[in-house]
């Protein structure tokens, strides 16, 4: 990280020296809400109660679906923070979720099964749906009984989002929707779909494009699961044929799915799960280091925790901006693209630093091995790394 952030230095002064104008990353103390220790408490006590036992499975523990989890958090109103009581929301400010989602990642507490919706599908609806679909899908969502996915990559796009060839097509009243998504996370476990399709005949790239809701239920989807390395169910390809929706099933406007799309990409980019993806391990790692009078090991473990503090000063100040109802896009684009490198370094560094021949690292092995194997993917989801880092030169006047 110490590296990148060096790197962006430089880029800056160089942009200075040519007379332009840069915008620079800057963090600002956040003024925690009083009610952050009573929140920090109760998620814990909720954790300790009803979360998951298995340290590998607490290890990127935001794609690890527990549905009677997610149920004891709506329960408990610790879902649809921010939005309206109207739709089944509690009116919380943006701080107070930061600090609940801080608390469950840490954790390692298996969110899996409604992250996608409490996170950007839900807000979304908000924005943008019409009242049918905010009744029909908000209040389920802040229950913990509706989990949504989005239905954005297809079969040979790779990372070219605009090349999008699912299509709706009118018939009357109703909309036809026809297609593939691939490597759609949650569509096993998910009650709808935010998709982006090409809603016009004959266009290209971002124009045409819109986004619909389309229940998974629905006569014509049907999901083939994708398994990972490690054996996981994590993702999956869903088809369309001949999926028959109402008009009140297009999301927004109609053409601007591209717009619309890429807003939504910026509330992904934004959270702590960003950089908090391997924390469980880190966290075994301290555990591991105790009493141990090994100075490559606390050489390791300050180094880490001294990162995970920046980035955590990063993302919270970007909640805060966020909480001002400021657009801090670029902001959470920089934490992504810093916060992936930093998750995805641990585990190497981890192998790299640990005598897995002690006994007494069994677990610590364990959660490092599994990451090691995942963590390649932490860098694609949101957007691969070359895309942020265009989204980055552009923001910051490089290109």
């Amino acid at each position: 990280m110490q590296r990148v952030l060096r790197c962006g230095v430089r880029l800056a002064r160089a942009v200075r020296e040519r007379g332009e104008r840069v915008q620079t990353f800057v963090t600002e103390p956040v003024d925690w809400p009083d009610t952050a220790p009573a929140l920090r408490e109760q998620v814990r006590a909720l954790v300790a109660e009803h979360g998951e036992r298995d340290p590998v499975r607490r290890a990127n523990s935001w794609t690890k679906a527990a549905p009677q989890f997610s149920r004891k958090l709506g329960e408990a109103g610790l879902l649809g923070m921010t939005w309206p009581t109207e739709y089944g929301g509690h009116e919380r400010s943006q701080l107070e979720r930061y600090v609940v989602i801080e608390e469950l990642l840490a954790a390692g507490a298996p969110v899996g099964a409604h992250w996608i919706a409490d996170r950007q599908s839900g807000p979304l609806l908000l924005r943008l749906g019409n009242e049918e679909l905010k009744r029909r899908w908000v209040p389920a969502i802040a229950r913990g009984e509706a989990y949504a996915c989005i239905g954005l990559s297809e079969p040979g796009s790779g990372s070219d989002l605009a090349s999008v060839r699912t299509t709706a097509r009118r018939d009357g009243d109703e909309w036809i929707i026809e297609g593939q998504k691939v490597w759609t996370t949650g569509a096993h476990v998910s009650h709808f779909m935010i998709a982006l399709v090409r809603s016009e005949a004959g266009s290209e790239r971002q124009a045409g494009l819109s986004q619909f809701v389309i229940p998974m239920d629905a006569p014509g989807v049907s999901v083939k699961p994708i398994i990972d390395l490690t054996g996981a169910h994590e993702f999956n390809e869903v088809f369309f044929e001949d999926v028959r929706l109402p008009a009140s099933a297009l999301l927004g406007t109609e053409g601007e799915g591209w717009k619309q799309a890429t807003a939504e990409l910026s509330l992904e980019r934004s959270g702590p799960e960003r950089y908090l993806s391997s924390m469980v391990l880190f966290l075994e790692l301290v555990r591991h280091a105790q009493g141990k009078d090994d100075p490559v090991l606390a050489q390791l473990v300050g180094r880490l925790a001294a990162e995970a503090w920046t980035l955590r000063l990063m993302s919270a100040s970007v909640a805060a901006k966020l909480a001002r109802g400021e657009d801090p896009a670029l902001e959470a684009t920089m934490v992504k693209d810093l916060g992936n490198s930093y998750e995805q370094a641990i585990p190497q560094l981890v192998q790299a630093a640990v005598d897995f021949g002690d006994a007494e690292a069994e677990v610590l092995r364990a959660v490092c091995f599994y990451l090691l194997q995942v963590s390649p993917s932490f860098s694609l989801r949101g957007g691969t790394r070359e895309i942020i880092k265009g989204i980055i030169a552009r923001g910051l006047g490089l290109r």
